[in-house]
């Protein structure tokens, strides 16, 4: 493999922008507030105090023109985004002065102190939470576009499956909710029937100690009519008790659908959310219908006190009153109580701000946020739950592993339910600042552990009690498990935990997965590394991709095998064949190479990324000379990616790879840039590109051109008159690959040149003196190219044959 040379010869680059605004105006933010409830809701969830929706919504289009990527990685660039910032709020403020509108000033003023407050001296962080917006609120686009296309074929299907599942729940929460109502009329109905005989029976009793000189008859007649009603009341009562069973058999019915399917299937997105699958989806469809089941029963509680207080009035041998009312009650309670203890859950699960696309992963002394909610939406809960946060609480000494570490959580770690915590009014409390620090005194991890640091799994519970007359119920739900690392270092492998756990287990009190972690299944490991790409671009892999990443981890014969089983040793643990490294930290820096360096290409389908070498020479031998495609590195553990093309022949085609480009080259000199200014030089020849086109047959300054730093064009004229400046000329990297002379002095083996080309090339020479030799290797070509390092600097062009002299020079 050659190593490629760089070369300064000119100006610097200019920048693309990450925001998605225009000129046109809020285009990202409009389209958001006309996506449905259950896409907002995502949104909703994106803001809170750190950076709140309202400056989103005031400076929308600023927002969106800003390169907020940029100035996550430069301090400076984060300051001046800052200040600007700030200065829109006055801005804004000013346009409330002039409205009048005081409690919008009011808003806007305590907003710019938050952020004084929060960034003033970490600029940096506020362009990392924006960034992070803005790029989640695409992904919701995206998402709800992708949603509106699943309306076809066989997917149609399956949504349609879906929704008329939810709509038959939805009729049987409405049934219990109109049942209650129906039962509430009959109450009225039997307490009007009870009084009516009260009032008659006593009467007549009164009337009998009394005579009246009624006769006989009129007092036998009166006296079957009372029976009557009695025999009415008795059974008004049954028939009363016989519908409150009924509605509590359908209650438990449709409770237990909501529990033990609905949202268990909500917990089991979020999982896959949580390792970049599909966004989750909201849980306001399941807040409604919890709410409504919560305050039927609340009805029935009140309904079986009325029931009691019509029995205390009145009660006889047989009352199915008295028979039925503490059953009634019991189960009544019992249905309460499940349904509240399963309202209670973990919205968001605990996350780094500063990493928010590796929830679960926690560093010490770095603050981290975790929200709760009740799905039980009651106003009278409102203020009165108070959550307390614990770290392994069902960790002792009896079942902890050997080794296992303790930590202490620092912080508020009491917070009260609101409805005002969360922007959509539900009952929630998020815990924003949050620390965790390990314990030194006493149960130190030594080396004896059978798990490493990565793979020990911890969790966060959380506790409340709800109190009301009669009634107290504890509250308890758990996160899912968390790793915690000490150094940002160990991010890559407590990741690949997370997503091997959340992946094969949904029992999140199974902290000693690790000690004897199952094997993962082709099919399904294939789907979570692809979202590892889909959650960071807006690509993920293909099924060409996925055969050559099976194929590194089966091995050839069984790459094909949808059901092939992969160890987690052999995912995260064991080095790959002939490397020093794991085949998850190669994923991971790849992955790191594309989110810091090749994210436009990557999204663009440029790149062909993970391709065998076999596989690449089968697609480039018949195709014309000049072809080329990128493809990543296979040797590199930090991420590198390199471009083979084809070269023509009068036997048989030539394949020539350049030594891959990690992130050190990619940090001076953008991809695009490498790939226009990349040359090829041998003794008595011109130094040329032979890259022509893009796999298939892309021009390549078609495919890369909207990237390259600046238009290709001739050097402006000198400008005598202007400034001297520093007395500098500008330059830039370019990628220089020497080849024997053995290789390029037959004419089959050179490349064809446009004239356009060939005239720059002899401009470049004309132009060029090669003054310094920094690094050179020379060798015979073997599959590869060997490499020259020079530096290019304009001067007055020296005579043909000198630069051509110093072409060889070295």
């Amino acid at each position: 493999m050659a190593a490629a040379g760089r070369v300064f010869v000119g100006a610097g680059k200019g920048r693309e922008r990450s925001g998605t605004g225009s000129a046109s105006g809020m285009t990202q933010w409009y389209q958001l507030q006309q996506l449905d409830s259950k896409f907002l809701e995502q949104v909703h969830q994106l803001y809170d105090d750190s950076f709140p929706m309202e400056i989103r919504q005031y400076l929308a289009q600023w927002l969106e023109n800003q390169d907020w990527e940029h100035a996550a990685n430069n301090v400076s660039f984060a300051t001046v985004l800052f200040h600007d910032l700030l200065s829109q709020l006055d801005d804004q403020f000013s346009r409330f002065l002039i409205e009048n509108n005081f409690l919008l000033q009011h808003n806007i003023r305590k907003s710019k102190r938050n952020l004084q407050d929060n960034f003033q001296e970490d600029p940096i962080h506020m362009a990392m939470i924006i960034h992070n917006c803005l790029k989640e609120e695409r992904k919701i686009l995206n998402s709800a576009q992708l949603s509106n296309q699943m309306e076809v074929g066989g997917v149609q299907n399956t949504m349609t499956g879906i929704l008329d599942k939810q709509k038959e729940l939805d009729a049987k929460v409405k049934a219990v909710k109109n049942s209650v109502t129906d039962v509430e009329q009959d109450i009225k109905t039997l307490e009007d029937v009870q009084d009516e005989y009260d009032f008659k029976h006593k009467t007549f009793q009164s009337r009998d100690s009394e005579p009246n000189g009624a006769s006989q008859e009129e007092c036998r007649k009166e006296q079957m009519n009372i029976q009557k009603m009695f025999f009415l009341l008795d059974i008004k009562r049954k028939e009363v008790v016989a519908k409150i069973i009924q509605l509590l058999n359908n209650t438990e019915h449709t409770q237990s659908a909501l529990i033990n399917e609905e949202l268990v299937e909500w917990k089991h997105r979020q999982q896959t959310a949580c390792i970049g699958g599909p966004p989750n989806a909201c849980l306001d469809q399941l807040q409604n219908w919890f709410t409504i089941i919560a305050e039927s029963l609340q009805q029935v509680r009140q309904q079986l006190k009325k029931l009691e207080e019509l029995e205390q009035k009145l009660t006889y041998e047989h009352d199915p009153i008295t028979k039925n009312k503490q059953v009634l009650q019991d189960r009544t309670h019992s249905l309460f109580k499940q349904l509240i203890q399963s309202s209670f859950v973990v919205e968001r699960q605990p996350c780094m701000p500063t990493h928010p696309q590796r929830p679960l992963v926690l560093k010490t002394g770095v603050q981290f946020t975790v929200k709760l909610r009740l799905l039980v939406k009651l106003q009278e809960l409102n203020y009165s739950l108070k959550v307390k946060v614990l770290f392994d609480k069902d960790v002792n000494e009896k079942n902890s592993v050997k080794g296992f570490r303790k930590f202490n959580i620092l912080g508020t770690n009491t917070k009260v339910m609101n409805m005002e915590e969360s922007t959509n009014g539900s009952l929630a409390a998020e815990f924003r600042h949050l620390q965790l620090k390990e314990q030194k005194n006493a149960g130190n991890r030594t080396n004896e552990g059978p798990l490493i640091v990565t793979e020990e799994l911890h969790s966060l519970s959380f506790e409340t009690q709800l109190s009301q007359p009669g009634l107290v119920i504890e509250l308890e739900t758990t996160s899912l498990p968390i790793i915690v690392i000490s150094n940002v270092s160990q991010l890559p492998s407590g990741w690949a935990s997370i997503l091997w756990f959340n992946m094969l287990s949904t029992e999140p009190k199974n902290l000693s997965f690790f000690l004897n972690p199952p094997c993962a299944k082709w099919s399904k490991l294939s789907e979570v590394l692809s979202w590892q790409f889909s959650s960071v671009t807006k690509r993920g892999l293909n099924a060409d991709q996925l055969s050559m990443l099976g194929e590194k981890l089966l091995g050839p014969t069984r790459e094909g095998s949808q059901d092939g089983l992969i160890p987690w040793s052999k995912f995260c643990k064991e080095n790959m064949n002939e490397k020093n490294f794991p085949f998850w930290l190669w994923i991971e820096g790849i992955l790191e190479l594309i989110k810091k360096h090749l994210l436009c290409l990557w999204n663009d389908g440029c790149i062909m990324g993970f391709i065998s070498k076999d596989r690449e020479r089968a697609l480039l031998k018949d195709q014309q000379p000049g072809t080329f495609l990128l493809r990543f590195s296979e040797s590199s553990r930090e991420g590198a990616i390199t471009f083979t093309w084809v070269e023509g022949s009068q036997n048989e085609p030539q394949f020539h790879s350049v030594e891959p480009y990690t992130k050190k080259e990619l940090s001076a000199v953008t991809f695009p840039d490498i790939i226009r200014n990349y040359k090829v030089m041998a003794a008595e020849n011109i130094p040329e590109n032979p890259l022509r086109f893009l796999y298939p047959d892309i021009p390549k300054d078609n495919a890369f051109g909207k990237y390259y730093s600046r238009p290709k064009e001739a050097p402006e004229p000198m400008d005598t008159d202007a400034p001297k400046g520093n007395g500098y000329i500008r330059t830039e990297l370019i990628s220089v690959s020497e080849v024997h002379p053995s290789r390029l002095q037959s004419p089959e083996n050179l490349l064809p040149m446009s004239p356009e080309e060939f005239d720059e090339m002899s401009r470049m020479v004309d132009q060029a003196e090669i003054d310094t030799v920094v690094s050179t290797t020379k060798h015979p070509f073997a599959g590869g190219l060997s490499s020259v390092s020079i530096s290019h600097f304009h001067s007055p062009p020296p005579p043909h044959s000198n630069v051509h002299q110093a072409l060889h020079t070295g």
